[in-house]
């Protein structure tokens, strides 16, 4: 029996069990406009030919130097954006139980959110940032708005969710989910605060702690060995899963003294495996567009290919929607392997349709995999 045999029929039998789970998710918030930069235009509304590649975009950009040039970018839609709202979006549609703590409207929750807000439990903090996603065949290029972001700090978590509210809340969680440090400037001090004066009055439980740095490069490498060692005392009331796409496992790769830096199958299990040695945390998955790798606790690694799609529909996203489907999988106690299965499913699914997919969606897409 292979690694999908085994994810189908530990979903199809236990994916139920996930109404009982509960997650806490926060604590970013984003409006994205997604659009495709035009190349040519031939006509009005999407009559044009798209710039293709981030390597076309950037040759536009480079001739204009010296010069000036205008850049057409075709709106297609607005929607829920963050790194927070869109794994506890997919979380949602899984079917745990969500509480979010974010930046999702003030005073007012943004129109993008109600719908989410309406299906979850939310902790409003601030207004959301904004990000232009210019989408492309070969990735995307994230044009962040992100002042109000400035806001979320310690003391404005205590205020607004109240902290008898937040002990209990997170005392109850099978999952807690921290995402987004990069773009949130309070991040450290926020982790710190929870981890010293919010974790230690939890009564020991079986939970998961997630983390997604969303992409450290414009934070020094200080900044960065700082976190990674908060996210390391947090395995003191939990077990930890760090995830992180190939270039974030190539940054702290790096960070913490390492050189590996081949994205083939022994590079990514290398790459998983000293990271979470060196963090002594339980688990570690890097996972690129096409794979996916984890390294465990019991000194063991899992690779698995990922059934990649050329032409997706949408991207941005994908990463949060793999986060949330190998979550989903721990909380269900699958095998890595399966864990790993139900992250590139859930993201292929929402890549191939934009809708994050509930567990026979996921089943589907992991029985027609090829």
């Amino acid at each position: 029996m292979n690694f999908k045999t085994r994810a189908i029929a530990a979903l199809e039998k236990n994916g139920a069990l996930l109404a009982r789970k509960s997650a806490v998710v926060g604590f970013d918030g984003f409006v994205d406009t997604l659009v495709t930069p035009v190349a040519l235009r031939k006509a009005q509304g999407d009559a044009f030919t798209p710039i293709e590649t981030i390597e076309a975009f950037g040759r536009r950009i480079i001739a204009a130097a010296g010069k000036s040039t205008n850049i057409e970018l075709y709106p297609r839609m607005d929607k829920l954006g963050g790194n927070g709202p869109i794994m506890a979006n997919a979380i949602l549609a899984a079917g745990a139980r969500l509480t979010y703590i974010g930046a999702l409207g003030a005073p007012d929750i943004h129109p993008v959110f109600r719908d989410f807000a309406a299906r979850a439990t939310v902790h409003s903090l601030v207004n959301p940032a904004h990000t232009i996603a210019v989408e492309f065949d070969d990735g995307k290029l994230m044009l962040g708005q992100m002042r109000s972001l400035d806001e979320i700090t310690y003391e404005r978590v205590i205020g607004a969710v109240g902290g008898d509210t937040l002990v209990r809340t997170l005392a109850e969680a099978d999952l807690v989910s921290l995402v987004n440090w990069t773009m949130i400037p309070n991040a450290t001090a926020l982790f710190r605060g929870i981890v010293e004066n919010v974790l230690p009055k939890l009564p020991p439980r079986e939970r998961v702690f997630f983390f997604d740095l969303a992409d450290p490069e414009k934070r020094s490498k200080e900044d960065l060995l700082e976190v990674l060692g908060l996210v390391s005392r947090f395995e003191a009331f939990g077990r930890v899963t760090f995830g992180l796409n190939l270039k974030e496992a190539q940054q702290v790769d790096a960070a913490l003294g390492f050189a590996t830096t081949r994205a083939d199958e022994a590079g990514l299990r290398q790459m998983a495996s000293d990271i979470r040695e060196k963090l002594r945390v339980s688990t570690v998955v890097v996972h690129p567009k096409e794979s996916a790798a984890c390294a465990t606790a019991d000194g063991r690694t899992a690779w698995i290919p990922g059934p990649y799609v050329e032409k997706p529909l949408i991207t941005t996203g994908a990463g949060d929607h793999f986060n949330a489907g190998f979550c989903n999988a721990q909380l269900l106690g699958l095998q890595p392997e399966e864990c790993l299965a139900t992250g590139v499913c859930t993201s292929g699914h929402y890549v191939r349709t934009g809708v994050s997919p509930d567990v026979p969606a996921i089943i589907a897409l992991l029985g027609s995999w090829n």
